[in-house]
């Protein structure tokens, strides 16, 4: 007869996490944690995001027009003709200096494009795309002008893959036109 003794659970180590099989500790609260945060309403995050990065390239722009300032947050409003401040253009020119392009028109193309990409994305209109110029500038930022700052552009750069991926969520001109109502690949 052959009689082989009972399987046991192997003794976990002195301050040694449980299996996420056991029960315990991490099924009790860890398991519905995680279940709950999974409700997180992708609205809400993208919302989040869109602002956040819409107010980083916004202000960002501000820095290299003259004749417009507009900050909702700090309620400051001048209201003009918006012109390409000589600053910006210096800046292009003896900080950036950027290959391919003159500084006058670099610096155009970012002020404009840090003013625009930036109301698209705030509204929700045209998300995709807006976030995909942001990520361009993102990328062209990191690799050309502040390769040490890959920390912060790493944040814009998730947040914008996020709204690439998944959309403006439903309080977006997008959800309300039926703009974007591509299925995200999971």
């Amino acid at each position: 007869m052959n009689h082989t003794a009972p399987v046991t659970p192997m003794a976990t180590a002195p301050g040694a996490l449980p299996s996420p099989s056991s029960p315990g500790l991490l099924a009790r609260w860890w398991h519905p944690l995680c279940a709950q945060l999974g409700r997180l309403p992708h609205t809400l995050v993208a919302a989040l995001a869109r602002f956040s990065l819409a107010a980083t390239f916004w202000l960002s722009g501000q820095t290299k027009i003259e004749g417009l300032a507009i900050n909702l947050v700090e309620g400051r409003f001048q209201l003009g003709w918006p012109r390409l401040s000589a600053s910006a253009v210096d800046l292009f020119r003896d900080e950036y200096r950027l290959p391919i392009l003159p500084p006058e028109s670099a610096a155009l193309l970012a002020a404009s494009a840090e003013h625009a990409l930036p109301l698209l994305l705030l509204l929700g209109l045209g998300t995709r795309f807006a976030a995909l110029g942001l990520l361009g500038m993102t990328i062209v930022i990191q690799l050309l002008v502040y390769p040490g700052a890959y920390a912060t552009h790493g944040i814009w750069a998730a947040a914008l893959l996020l709204l690439i991926a998944h959309g403006p969520g439903a309080w977006s001109v997008d959800h309300v036109t039926g703009w974007d109502r591509v299925q995200p690949a999971r």
